[in-house]
């Protein structure tokens, strides 16, 4: 026994800890390597199999150059502003020159479009609509899930929308957001168009697991409440809360990649910039280059929808009370 309080053997047990958490990280980063070398591998040689009405379509090496593209047209744009507001500022220097009373004109550059702040206006879509839904969906399912009357009351409802496609939505949406005229206080009007229809495919997921979450409290839990007498508002916090969390981020799980569908769809029909547009506009382009554009606007898409599961995931791992719940 004397071995285990032995300083060597300490050392020696955190640097075998270590070395089994790098092989462990070693092992998992091997096997994420080899799953993009299939996919890759399996896109090349399909690829070279597939004919369409404009040309061969693309590998990743094609796929590959056009990302190498539109980071040039984004760079070009970006000097483009630079220039703009050289040109700007120097046209007002030799105003103030000339009359130092004068009053100087303040344009802002009206940029085109680029890849990449499609991208970002896509991100704010989204995220605006998945705040929109779960600022819904929390409360919501925490009162459906504390009282079954509420229950029985909403379930129908919940059942009824749940499924709706976001193609049948968004004509309403369209109509309703034309008559209201929000575009004012909220954005353009194509922009509330996709934040609302996202909004309304994406809260169901939250609202239905937040719902099961508060209603499997386990009953010893409750109980515990009962003998403390706790209030409405210490039993939700203390005991309920908790107990639903896991749920409650698996529901924001599901309605974040939900979302992240939606916005796509939304964004195409409803003409909205982002990326669903800039897809929308390759595939009515048609241009040789179009195909590859498409690809790696697929691809962004679906690397912008795995970073947002794990900051997601993230966030579960420290709000969650039980940090060694395993979960992916």
């Amino acid at each position: 026994m004397k071995i285990l309080h032995h300083p060597g053997f300490n050392q020696w047990q955190s640097q075998f800890s270590s070395l089994l958490f790098w092989r462990k990280q070693l092992k998992q980063s091997l096997l994420t390597l080899s799953g993009l070398l299939v996919f890759v591998l399996c896109w090349q040689l399909a690829s070279s199999q597939i004919q369409t009405s404009l040309g061969q379509f693309p590998g990743p090496a094609q796929a590959a150059a056009q990302w190498s593209q539109l980071m040039d047209e984004y760079q070009a744009e970006q000097q483009r502003e630079d220039a703009f507001y050289q040109r700007q500022q120097e046209r007002n220097a030799a105003l103030l020159a000339a009359d130092p009373q004068a009053e100087l004109p303040s344009l802002p550059y009206r940029a085109r479009p680029t890849f990449f702040s499609q991208i970002l206006t896509s991100l704010q879509t989204v995220l605006t609509g998945f705040v929109l839904a779960s600022l819904i969906a929390i409360p919501l399912g925490i009162l459906i899930g504390l009282s079954s009357n509420l229950y029985q009351v909403f379930n129908p409802l919940i059942q009824l929308f749940k499924p709706i496609s976001p193609l049948a939505w968004l004509p309403l949406v369209t109509l309703i957001v034309s008559s209201v005229d929000l575009s004012s206080a909220w954005g353009s009007r194509s922009f509330v168009v996709s934040v609302c229809t996202v909004m309304l495919c994406s809260l169901w997921p939250t609202l239905l697991n937040t719902a099961v979450g508060v209603s499997q409290v386990p009953q010893d839990l409750l109980n515990v409440s009962k003998v403390l007498r706790l209030s409405w508002w210490r039993h939700l916090r203390i005991i309920v809360l908790p107990s639903a969390v896991p749920m409650i981020f698996t529901g924001l799980r599901l309605s974040l990649g939900i979302a992240w569908m939606v916005l796509i769809a939304a964004e195409m029909l409803a003409q909205n910039p982002g990326l669903g547009k800039f897809v929308w506009d390759e595939f009515q382009n048609g241009s040789s280059d179009s195909l590859s554009r498409i690809c790696v606007a697929v691809l962004v898409i679906g690397l912008l929808g795995f970073a947002l599961d794990r900051l997601m995931l993230m966030l579960q791992r420290k709000v969650n009370w039980d940090k060694t719940a395993v979960s992916r």
